[in-house]
């Protein structure tokens, strides 16, 4: 299997500005669905084969749906199933960092040497000049280890490995010397938050998964939201998650495969509607304190047009005027994002059950493009 790189290059053309086209004029929800369903129907002529999503104004939720969830059996893609969600998990780790800083357990301005001594230091990197928050506003000028030529060849060869996050983190390294110093430049890399659940383990005793875990989705009551830390498979009602492989030749089933090697870089799973109660709950403060929401949502400038970065969330505006927290998720088989409105009563919650950057698809411009349309015209 090829390595995944979550918010890759590619996804840079996941910008609220390259997708929000011509929105129409304020409407109301069965307006804004009936584009939502749309783009959804298009995204499966164009080559998903199954496209989920959701649409929030307030307390009136409404979902769409095109295409299956399993090519094998042909059932429906289903708005309440699981799916992978990449990169979507970094706004759950960035938000446990958060709430240690909240009770004094930290400060998000310490160091990765103090909580992790010599876990960067080589190749000219040192921990000792990198703080948290540079780890989750991906300023700490960190490569990502998913670019490592050793990691992509024991992915392919051996995709059940497991991988100890330092070995991860010492991948990153070895790669290349310093391009900026901490703080001067923003690079998007998975290192960063495998070194940040480092942190979480090192300062509670737990592993990022068990505090995410009682944290969020216990308080929050996410029951269809996990953070595998072993286990490659699925359960219950879920999306079957594809790959296009041999050059794009072969539909390939990729839904059991090894997350560890993204664990709280990417390796969660949820639904439409958890995810949409959690970023809600993350953006009105009912997760955090009003010093720590604040920090979350400082923004740093990114590569990407348009787009400002905060704390494991990013921050964009819509061609209708509107700025929009948001963030998306490519992991093997599947493709997910999420929008939402400062105080998060207005969202926008999307997924796709198939690795698009690989299958060649135009699905990502038309379902996007359709989507965000869509949540303009709430």
């Amino acid at each position: 299997m090829k390595p995944v790189r979550l918010i890759a290059t590619a996804a840079a053309a996941l910008t609220l500005a390259t997708l929000a086209g011509t929105a129409p004029a304020q409407a109301d929800m069965p307006t804004a669905i009936g584009l939502l369903q749309a783009g959804a129907q298009q995204g499966v002529k164009d080559g998903y084969p199954g496209v989920i999503g959701l649409l929030r104004d307030g307390d009136t939720v409404r979902y769409a749906q095109a295409g299956t969830g399993d090519t094998a059996t042909g059932v429906p893609a289903d708005p309440k199933a699981q799916f992978r969600i990449g990169s979507n998990t970094k706004a759950f780790t960035a938000t446990v960092l958060l709430q240690l800083e909240a009770e004094g357990r930290l400060s998000l301005d310490d160091t990765v040497a103090k909580w992790l001594p010599g876990a960067v230091a080589a190749n000219g990197y040192d921990g000792s000049k990198i703080t948290l928050r540079e780890l989750l506003n991906h300023t700490s000028g960190l490569p990502d280890y998913d670019n490592a030529v050793q990691f992509a060849l024991s992915y392919s060869t051996d995709p059940n490995r497991a991988w100890p996050p330092q070995s991860l983190v010492d991948l990153a390294l070895a790669q290349h010397a310093p391009s900026a110093a901490p703080g001067q430049q923003w690079s998007y890399a998975n290192t960063n938050f495998v070194l940040a659940g480092m942190v979480i383990k090192a300062v509670t005793g737990n592993d990022p998964a068990t505090e995410i875990q009682h944290r969020i989705i216990d308080r929050l009551g996410l029951t269809g939201t996990s953070f595998p830390t072993s286990d490659p498979t699925l359960h219950g009602n879920y999306l079957h998650g594809y790959e296009y492989q041999w050059l794009g030749l072969t539909r390939a089933d990729v839904t059991v495969s090894n997350v560890q090697a993204f664990g709280p870089a990417g390796a969660m799973v949820s639904t439409l509607d958890d995810l949409a109660a959690f970023t809600r709950a993350l953006l009105n403060g009912t997760l955090l304190p009003p010093a720590q929401e604040a920090e979350l949502k400082t923004t740093v400038p990114t590569t990407n047009t348009g787009m400002r970065y905060g704390l494991g969330i990013a921050q964009e505006q819509t061609s209708c005027g509107k700025t929009v927290w948001t963030h998306n998720g490519a992991v093997l088989g599947y493709f997910s994002f999420w929008a939402a409105t400062d105080d998060g009563r207005q969202q926008l919650v999307e997924a796709n059950d198939e690795y698009h950057f690989d299958a060649g698809t135009k699905g990502i411009q038309d379902t996007g493009t359709a989507a965000f349309n869509a949540f303009c015209s709430l």
